[in-house]
């Protein structure tokens, strides 16, 4: 995994491995209820969003880590903006789910769909995956154009899948396979 960061720029950001430090960076954006609306978490208290940073730390040290979770750093002011996952879903059958959540000050601007096509080419590159999808909330328009924008298929939507603050929810299904990420790559 020490290559990896080198791989993880892009010219206005990059992806790093989280530091206990990153907690009130992530509460900035994970402890406001407009970044949260289409997530069963948050608004995060303080006490959640530093334990959220821990709870990746302690999955980062895990020797079969299955959660990848990188800050997605602004190069102009080095300041966390965000978080991208990717979580090995099905080892046996090499598939994994990506995610993005950005400050709403960085919303717009083309970040989460490069988040999004980093965490890919991770997946197919580095941990050699078959299948890689997203899930998004349907009423959440911006979330399915980056999904869009970095290539992927929409496949269907799972209904009631997902418990909310306020019931439930569906998800629609976006994937991309690894041969489409080879064609894509060319």
């Amino acid at each position: 995994m020490s290559g990896i960061n080198s791989r993880f720029w892009t010219d206005r950001f990059y992806l790093r491995e989280f530091e206990e430090r990153d907690w009130p960076a992530v509460h900035r954006y994970a402890g406001q209820e407009l970044v949260s609306r289409y997530q069963p978490w948050g608004p995060n208290t303080e006490e959640e969003s530093r334990n959220y940073v821990q709870q990746i730390l302690e999955g980062a040290a895990k020797a079969d880590r299955t959660q990848f979770a990188f800050a997605v750093i602004w190069r102009e002011s080095g300041q966390l903006i965000g978080a991208g996952e990717l979580s090995l879903q099905n080892a046996a059958n090499r598939v994994g789910e990506i995610g993005y959540i950005l400050h709403p000050d960085y919303w717009g601007q083309g970040i989460a769909t490069g988040v999004a096509e980093l965490l890919i080419s991770f997946g197919f590159d580095d941990l050699n995956l078959h299948r890689i999808f997203a899930t998004c909330d349907p009423n959440n328009s911006s979330s399915k154009k980056v999904l869009e924008k970095a290539g992927m298929v929409w496949e269907g939507t799972l209904r009631e899948n997902m418990r909310m603050k306020n019931g439930w929810r569906d998800s629609m299904v976006y994937s991309m396979l690894e041969q489409e990420w080879r064609i894509r790559k060319q």
